[in-house]
């Protein structure tokens, strides 16, 4: 398995960060395989979706009704609502695979990677990128 971290900016606003084109590189060339992509944090998640249509508006628009920036959670640190940052990765997971075929992402037409954050208190995120070649 070849593995590498990448770091990446996502602000001090809740985001939905696209990664494909990073993602494509990064196996391009490289055969049959899986792709796995991990964020190794405790307040952010992968997610496979429309960008740029307004679908990533919408996931964060879902989010905050489902997961409101107030007083509620037990978790209070950090800026208001942050624990429901702690909760976010049960409904959106740190992790997602995706199929590699001849050295490209095996996603349908309108599918991307993404870094979905939703804490404005930490900036910057790293990305551990997985391939596991095909036998």
């Amino acid at each position: 398995m070849d593995s590498e971290t990448r770091t990446y900016r996502t602000g001090d606003r809740e985001t939905v960060l696209d990664l494909t084109r990073d993602c494509a590189a990064w196996v391009e060339g490289r055969g049959d395989g899986l792709l796995h992509v991990f964020v190794p944090h405790a307040t952010a998640g992968i997610a496979i979706l429309e960008t740029g249509a307004g679908s990533d508006d919408d996931l964060l628009a879902a989010l905050a009704d489902l997961l409101p920036a107030d007083d509620r959670w037990r978790h209070a640190h950090g800026s208001p609502g942050h624990g429901r940052s702690h909760v976010m990765p049960a409904l959106v997971p740190p992790y997602a695979t995706v199929p590699v075929l001849g050295g490209r992402l095996a996603l349908g037409t309108w599918q991307s990677i993404c870094l979905v954050d939703l804490n404005v208190d930490n900036a910057v995120r790293e990305v551990r990128l997985s391939f596991l070649a095909g036998a």
